[in-house]
């Protein structure tokens, strides 16, 4: 069986899984207010763009770049995490490059393909040039970008801070990967199930090798549910130690943490007191975005596949660690009012907070609910015996 068809069949069983796993219904397909943007610059990665100005934006409004998961499409990510609806309340414009299935069949970005994620090259460049676009033409803050994404959309997430990191003020990566885990389609399964423990300085080392830029870099935030069968959770631990590692942070226990009903946000703090990366974990939560559905302060969005009501929303715990949530109910965790302030403790492995994410090794043997990947995987010959 060649790579293609094992992604196929590795699409398939994930999509069979989810239909039982989480909760289900239309994917939300967006309301037409997306527009789309034909001429914007080379595009080698051979992308769409399509965006969304809130009437009377002002000058020097932020711009957010939204990524899309695997099978989405970008009007459907933007109504069912509620972009749109949250840039007209707050003021801030709105990118949603998309994915063809020229580029790829399941519509992923392709976060693993050297091609794609060099800078100057390929689907990376494409963003980036949708972001100068968005810039110049509607004379937006280029102080004031910033990009999020989910699963493959988080992996590129990771690809775009590593290679323009110029360019971003912020990020947050959901359910995704850190940047440099994979070089071809057998690394990027390999990865989604069984994310190499590296040190601290590797992983750093990966995004320092990505462009010449050496600082000052992105704030970034993970989120990650615990229970997700698609992309082991440990690469969340992953992306926060590339991160710490830039901002030299080290090795070291949370400064503030809050947990609460099943939420635990965890911030490693600058000597300002800045949270520089944040790391957002859902207990029982499966492969997707979090979120609140409604109309209601602290609520946006449309549950659907792979956009999972948890009663969080992530939407608003993103705009408030990047400093643009203007209508609040942002990161309220019931029962935790205030941050704590973590005392020193023993540190032999601080990043893990306590999470109830699949056991992969059982999944290796032929138990736990990631069996059906592994088999997929190994018959691919993507994955050891």
């Amino acid at each position: 069986m060649n790579s293609r068809l094992g992604l196929a069949t590795l699409m398939r069983l994930q999509r069979q899984r989810q239909k039982a796993a989480e909760s289900m219904g239309r994917t939300p397909t967006g309301d037409g207010r997306l527009t789309e943007v034909a001429h914007f610059g080379s595009n080698p990665g051979g992308l769409r763009m399509l965006s969304y100005l809130p009437a009377d934006l002002p000058p020097g409004a932020p711009l957010i770049v939204a990524l899309h998961g695997c099978t989405q499409t970008a009007a459907g990510y933007d109504a069912g995490c509620g972009w749109s609806d949250m840039a007209a309340r707050s003021g801030f414009a709105l990118l949603l490059p998309e994915q063809r299935r020229a580029n790829n069949a399941h519509l992923c970005f392709n976060w693993f393909e050297p091609g794609d994620t060099a800078r100057g090259s390929g689907e990376a460049l494409s963003i980036r040039q949708m972001v100068e676009h968005m810039v110049s033409t509607h004379g937006l803050d280029p102080a004031r970008v910033f990009i999020t994404g989910l699963s493959a959309g988080g992996a590129m997430t990771s690809v775009m801070l590593a290679t323009y990191p110029e360019v971003f003020a912020a990020g947050a990566v959901v359910a995704g990967l850190p940047y440099g885990a994979a070089s071809g389609v057998g690394e990027a399964f390999s990865a989604m199930a069984r994310p190499a423990a590296l040190p601290l300085p590797a992983r750093g080392d990966a995004v320092r090798a990505a462009s010449p830029h050496r600082g000052p870099w992105p704030r970034v935030a993970v989120w990650q549910g615990e229970a997700d069968s698609t992309v082991n959770p440990d690469n969340a631990h992953e992306i926060v130690k590339q991160w710490l590692d830039l901002h030299r942070l080290g090795n070291r226990p949370p400064d503030v943490e809050k947990r609460a009903a099943g939420h635990s946000r965890r911030g490693w703090q600058g000597r300002d007191g800045r949270v520089l990366v944040e790391c957002h974990h859902i207990a029982g939560m499966a492969h997707g975005v979090p979120i609140h559905p409604g109309a209601e302060e602290g609520r946006c969005g449309v549950a659907g596949p792979y956009l999972l009501d948890v009663g969080v929303s992530s939407t608003h715990g993103i705009l408030d660690f990047w400093g643009l949530d203007s209508v609040g109910a942002a990161m309220d965790l019931p029962g935790a009012s205030q941050d704590e302030v973590m005392p020193e403790r023993p540190a032999a492995n601080p990043l893990h907070a306590p999470h109830e994410a699949m056991d992969w090794s059982r999944a290796r043997t032929g138990g736990g609910p990631g069996a059906a990947i592994v088999q997929a995987l190994r018959a691919a010959g993507l994955m050891g015996r």
